[in-house]
Formats: C-alpha cells, sequence, structure tokens
C-alpha cells in the first residue's frame, strides 16, 4: 500500500454532500430554464402551427383568404418548390411568396427572372433587406420597424383607397421606381409598395406588378375581419382568376452548383443570439468576479489547524509534483527561523554570506556542508525531498539546543 493511500482525510477533501451543496443552486436553475423553455416551445408550436398556409384554420394560418377569394371564383395554389413557382408564372397568375427570406440568393435571383415582364402579378410578404433588392430591383428596406400597426392609405391605389386602414405596418420601403404606388406610410416610408410593368414589356392589355408588404397581418385568419384587412387582401390576390401560393420548405433544395457561404447555412438571428450570449457571458463574468481594491481581512467561520494548511499544501506540490518548490518553501523558512538565532537579522536571512559565517561559528561545522544544506540544488525525487526535511529539522534543532 502506497503512502497516498494512507493519508488521513481531511477537511479539504471535497465530499458528495459538499458538492451537491454547492451546486444545488446552480442546478434548479438550469432545471426551471429547460422546463420554461420546453413549455414555451411547446405553446408557441402549437401557436404557428402552419403559418401563412391557406390550408391551415389555425389562427397564423391563411384559410379565411383562400375561402374568400374560392367563392370569388379565384382558384388557389400551394408550391413548395422553386421549379413549380417558375412553372406557374404567367399574366393570368399572381404569385404569393410567403416567406422570401427563407430563399437563397440564387433561388431569389432565378424567381425574378421568371416573374419578370410575365404579365402576373408577384407578392412579397416582408421581404427583408437582401431579399426586397433581388426580388424587386429598385426597393430597399429600412432597418426600423414601423411602430404602427394599424395605417392609413394616404396613396392613389385604387384597392387601397377602397380598403381604407389596414394593419400593413411592419417593414418599411423605399422605392426608386417613377411610377410606384407608395401606400400606408409610417414615418414617410412605405409599408406596402406597388411597382407596375410597362406594357411594352409584358405585351398584355393589363400589365404585370410586383406588390411588397411589409407585414403578414392581413393574411392572417386572426387578423382578417379587422378594419380593411379582408377587403385589401382580396383586391391584392383576386386580381387574376389564379393564385399560386408559395411556401418555401426543406424539399425545395438549392441547386447543385450553388455555393453557399458559413454564414448563409446559419439560421435568421444569429447574430443577435450570439450578442445576447455575449452579454450574458459579461454580466455573469462581473457577477463572479472578485471585488477591485485592497483585500479585506475576514473572520474565517470555523478554525483550520496548522496541519491541516500543511497538508493541504503539501499535496498540492506532490501533485504538480513540485519537488523544487517545496524544496525552496522549506529551505526559506528554515534560513528565517535560524537568522534570529545566530544573531543575524531577519533582512539578510537568505544571504550566505551573511547566515553561513554565524552558522559555522555557532555549531563549528563546515561551511560547505550547510552551504548545499541550506542553498543547495532541488532534490531530484520525493526520497530526497524527505531527506532534505529531515536534516533541516535536525539542523534546526540543533541551532536551538542550549
Amino acid at each position: 500500500m502506497t503512502d497516498e493511500a494512507t493519508l488521513p482525510t481531511t477537511s479539504a477533501s471535497p465530499t458528495a454532500r459538499r458538492l451537491w451543496t454547492r451546486a444545488r443552486g446552480l442546478t434548479l436553475a438550469l432545471v426551471l430554464l429547460l422546463t420554461g423553455a420546453v413549455a414555451i416551445a411547446v405553446v408557441r408550436s402549437d401557436a404557428r402551427h402552419g403559418e401563412l398556409d391557406p390550408r391551415s384554420a389555425d389562427p397564423y394560418g391563411s384559410r379565411a383568404v383562400a375561402e374568400l377569394l374560392a367563392d370569388r371564383g379565384v382558384s388557389t395554389r400551394v408550391v413548395t418548390t422553386l421549379d413549380d413557382a417558375r412553372a406557374a408564372t404567367g399574366p393570368d397568375t399572381t404569385l404569393l411568396v410567403a416567406v422570401p427570406d427563407l430563399l437563397t440568393e440564387h433561388q431569389q435571383t432565378a424567381l425574378r427572372s421568371a416573374t419578370a415582364g410575365s404579365g402576373g402579378r408577384t407578392v412579397l410578404v416582408a421581404p427583408g433587406g437582401s431579399s426586397v433588392e433581388r426580388l424587386a430591383p429598385g426597393v430597399t428596406a429600412d432597418p426600423v420597424l414601423s411602430f404602427d400597426s394599424t395605417l392609413s392609405p394616404d396613396c392613389d391605389l385604387p384597392a387601397a383607397r377602397r380598403a381604407g386602414t389596414a394593419d400593413t405596418g411592419g417593414i418599411r420601403y423605399t422605392s426608386t421606381h417613377p411610377r410606384a404606388d407608395v401606400c400606408y406610410p409610417s414615418h414617410r416610408l412605405a409599408t406596402l409598395l406597388r411597382l407596375p410593368e410597362t406594357p411594352a414589356a409584358s405585351g398584355e392589355a393589363t400589365p404585370g406588378d410586383t406588390i411588397v408588404l411589409g407585414a403578414d397581418d392581413i393574411l392572417r385568419n386572426n387578423r382578417l375581419d379587422e378594419h380593411g384587412n379582408a377587403s385589401l387582401a382580396l383586391q391584392l390576390l383576386g386580381s387574376r382568376p389564379h393564385l399560386v401560393w408559395y411556401l418555401p420548405s426543406l424539399s425545395d433544395a438549392p441547386a447543385p452548383d450553388e455555393e453557399r457561404g458559413f454564414f448563409e447555412l446559419l439560421p435568421s438571428g444569429w447574430l443577435w443570439g450570439t450578442l445576447q450570449l455575449l452579454v450574458a457571458a459579461v454580466l455573469a463574468a462581473l457577477w463572479r468576479a472578485r471585488r477591485f481594491g485592497p483585500l479585506v481581512p475576514e473572520q474565517l467561520p470555523v478554525a483550520i489547524r496548522a496541519s491541516e494548511t500543511t497538508e493541504g499544501h503539501a499535496r498540492l506540490y506532490r501533485k504538480a509534483n513540485a519537488r523544487d518548490r517545496a524544496a525552496t518553501a522549506l529551505r526559506s523558512a528554515t534560513r528565517t527561523r535560524l537568522a534570529p538565532l545566530v544573531g543575524v537579522p531577519v533582512a539578510q536571512a537568505h544571504a550566505p554570506e551573511a547566515l553561513l559565517p554565524a552558522l559555522s561559528a555557532r555549531l563549528r561545522g563546515d561551511g560547505q556542508s550547510l552551504h548545499a544544506l541550506l542553498y543547495g540544488p532541488p532534490p531530484g525525487d520525493d526520497a530526497a525531498l524527505t531527506a532534505l526535511a529531515d536534516h533541516l529539522d535536525a539542523l534546526e534543532r540543533e541551532v536551538r539546543r542550549p
């Protein structure tokens, strides 16, 4: 059996009870956090099921709009791939893109090429800054969202004037198109834009156009009966006999030759999430950091025996295999105690030229052996370290002897 196995248990040794006492607060907080996250996810998953889906009767679905359009002779077809959406474009079709930001840059460019000059209507629901610039050239999105949900038309677009106030507040847009209809402004920026095509480009009696919506409220089941939402939705989506409702999905894979960068593969909002984690980490570091300033002495809650402190230091030295530091500490402490006994000031206790002559005169011994003992090289193994401690102890006892 080794010496380490026979060491007595001291108060410095952690026990399962102490570990649980220290970690139970953090464990409880993590359990509560996970429980809350799961509960919120379950609640939100039920509420957001079928969002902007014309087949869904849930509050955030759009089945009510599809049924009202069907009563007016407008057929609604749901597509989930870019190829189907591009194939459905035409002068008698309205193409609604439910979530344009889910499309990649290559997909947005391909969709714009298919809709430009088709003679049909394209409705973009709340496209972000980079999406709207590719799907509706000449339009830019303002980074600040509208704080007003219900807005007045304040434009000459017949559909908007007949509908009146509607819940279009959300993303705000500006356009350089000379004949764009700028409607439902919020702080002089539009939340609904209509960008017409020229008759020569479309070749149709009724040229095509692009509608940019700043919010999806007028399409949702739970908001359709408020203000002029239903009227505005029916007029924007019912101008053609066919409505193609494009819901981008996971099966809508990008083109094989499309190269996507690392940041394009990350989900939207990753930057804000990372920033929040960084702020939380900084706050946690400030919470756990020591207070700046001088050290303040405090009363220990319990009395710790000197033997336990010494044993703890010894275990740390042994675990780190730091025989050199242990030997230095033993020799330094011995020199500090021997200096006053032989009449040498404590300030000169570590100077060989001051301490060794006084010790040699007191013990009438060999100065070289004393130098090797008090200032020699570190021991090479644990046995040599133990022998060094014994010799230092014997030297101190001999000096103290009357």
